[in-house]
């Protein structure tokens, strides 16, 4: 994959997987659960905009090298 794709993949993974997992274990410590729904919208559509922009990167580089 040219261009850092595979990067830009697995960033935009960590932002809608992993940020809201993360805000689960704050909420979990602070008791607080404010902090996990308050950043769900952004991580998903932080997450899914990324995830779809690369995933149409990618399919248009595998087309150009056929």
């Amino acid at each position: 994959m040219k261009n850092m794709n595979s990067l830009a993949l697995f960033v935009s993974l960590i932002v809608l997987v992993g940020f809201p997992i993360l805000f689960f274990f704050v909420s979990l410590f602070t008791g607080d659960l404010r902090y996990l729904i308050w950043s769900l919208p952004p991580s998903f559509l932080a997450g899914f905009t990324g995830l779809i922009l690369t995933l149409q990167t990618i399919k248009k580089e595998k087309s150009l090298s056929k």
